[in-house]
């Protein structure tokens, strides 16, 4: 039997007193069903947790993997280290030489090539040489210019397990609030059922108050499940933008199909535990060393070492710049035909810095500047992760109290609060919107504890942030075997 099928569940009650149902037998076949509700919701109703079938499911792992694969940032960085590579290597390399073709001393009273022995074709050759270690110092800036990117690459990639992880349990949480309230409706539908049943068997004014009141909890059950479906989809169109790309690495919002998740709670590893067994002191000499090895700083690290090369590049322009020049000079013969010879012609050209208070001094100062201002930066950044490691580690900590409260005190507590509540009223000695407040108060407190559960996973994923060297690091906790690219 159906028990929502309200006419065929309320025709099986009468049956059970052929002889009429008074208002006291109802009132107690009403509160005995109840209990038997009560009883088979908490045993059949799916918990939080459970394992449903896996088919088609996204992981919190698979959702990275998947963000990291379709990034278009990190493809465009991979083409960008590309470009400064070559360009590393052309730096290395002289200028090219330069050929020049000259008709020198031509007569212009007649314009004869073979009439004044100074005439001649000239065919020149210059290569340049810049000064000093320039082509060195230019390669090796570029070359530190590059070595930066892979470390941008791996903090973008953890940053985007970050946001994508965090995405994901904001989906996750979502999704296991609805089972709750989906748990709970089927319960509110069959108190509706059972307050009907005894109000048709005239069991006083006060049943008309508990039709109502059940109502009333349905309907706002409804609600609850319409806000909840509305950020469920919010978060899965979040997490789509990373997880879904077409052949141009874009995004394809044309083919995106509702996503699910699975019903595993994650449960991350943190990085150095020890930091979070109380909220004691923590050396920040100790916490300085192991946040100096965060891909963030190592990017600064060898963008410190570009700028201090390019000022040794600047001081190269104290040093003088040479050309080489050759030259080939042909001349045609005399007028009574005797060969005259060719010329051949080698010089040197080289620059004279004079002039260096308003060039060179304030090149060099200029590359100075930017050096120590990629100093402030590198101490910006790491005062930055420090402070907002010392904020998660206390929200970790908060949260860690929160959930010991709820596990070992609060759900208990509801829980014998909505039994007594129950009690009460089926011995006629409690009102039945108490025992519906009841059973709500215990509903929320089990969403809350959920809550509570991803808002720490949501924090360790932060608090993992600081400490990783690589991006899998983050998701340490979640599977040691899977391999992000």
């Amino acid at each position: 039997m159906i028990l929502s099928d309200r006419p065929t569940f309320r025709k099986a009650v009468l049956s059970l007193y052929p002889h009429g149902v008074t208002k006291k037998s109802g009132h107690h076949l009403a509160c005995t069903l109840i209990l038997t509700l009560l009883t088979l919701s908490a045993g059949t109703a799916p918990t939080i947790g459970e394992q449903r079938p896996p088919s088609g499911r996204v992981s919190i792992e698979t959702a990275i993997e998947s963000a990291h694969q379709n990034d278009p940032w990190l493809t465009g960085n991979r083409h960008t280290q590309e470009a400064i590579e070559s360009m590393s290597i052309a730096a290395g390399a002289l200028p090219d030489p330069k050929l020049s073709f000259d008709v020198a001393n031509l007569p212009t009273n007649s314009f004869n090539f073979g009439q004044e022995a100074m005439t001649q074709v000239k065919l020149g050759l210059t290569q340049a040489f810049p000064p000093g270690d320039s082509r060195a110092l230019r390669k090796r800036q570029l070359e530190l210019q590059s070595s930066q990117h892979p470390f941008l690459r791996e903090d973008r990639k953890a940053k985007v397990a970050v946001t994508v992880g965090q995405l994901w349990l904001n989906a996750y949480q979502a999704q296991e609030s609805i089972a709750i309230i989906e748990k709970n409706r089927a319960l509110f539908e069959q108190l509706i059922t059972v307050t009907e049943t005894g109000y048709a068997a005239a069991l006083g004014k006060s049943r008309q108050q508990d039709v109502i009141r059940a109502q009333l909890e349905l309907t706002r059950l409804e609600d609850r499940l319409t806000v909840l479906h509305q950020r469920q989809e919010l978060f899965q169109h979040q997490l789509s933008e990373w997880l879904t790309g077409n052949e141009n690495n874009y995004p394809d919002v044309t083919r995106q199909a509702p996503l699910v998740l699975t019903t595993q709670m994650p449960d991350l590893m943190l990085l150095h535990p020890e930091f979070y067994q109380d909220d004691r002191y923590i050396n920040t000499q100790t916490l300085h060393q192991l946040l100096a090895r965060h891909p963030t700083l190592q990017a600064i690290d060898q963008k410190l070492k570009e700028s201090q090369t390019g000022v040794e590049l600047a001081r190269q322009k104290y040093k003088p710049e040479w050309a080489l020049r050759a030259g080939y000079g042909y001349r045609a013969n005399d007028a009574m035909g005797i060969k005259r010879s060719d010329l051949f012609s080698l010089g040197v050209t080289m620059s004279i810095p004079l002039f260096t208070a308003n060039r060179q001094d304030k090149q060099v100062q200029s590359e100075i500047s930017k050096t120590s201002a990629v100093k402030t930066e590198k101490w910006q950044m790491l005062r930055k992760l420090t402070a907002s490691f010392a904020t998660a580690k206390t929200q970790l900590l908060r949260l860690n109290q929160r959930q010991k409260l709820y596990n070992a005190q609060l759900l208990p507590q509801i829980h014998e609060q909505a039994e007594a509540a129950l009690t009460a009223y089926t011995n006629d000695d409690g009102d039945f919107a108490e025992a519906v407040r009841a059973r709500i108060a215990e509903m929320d407190a089990e969403i809350d504890a959920m809550s509570i559960d991803v808002e720490r996973q949501k924090t360790i994923l932060q608090l993992n942030y600081f400490f990783m060297s690589q991006a899998r690091d983050i998701v340490t906790g979640t599977s040691r075997s899977g391999e992000f690219q």
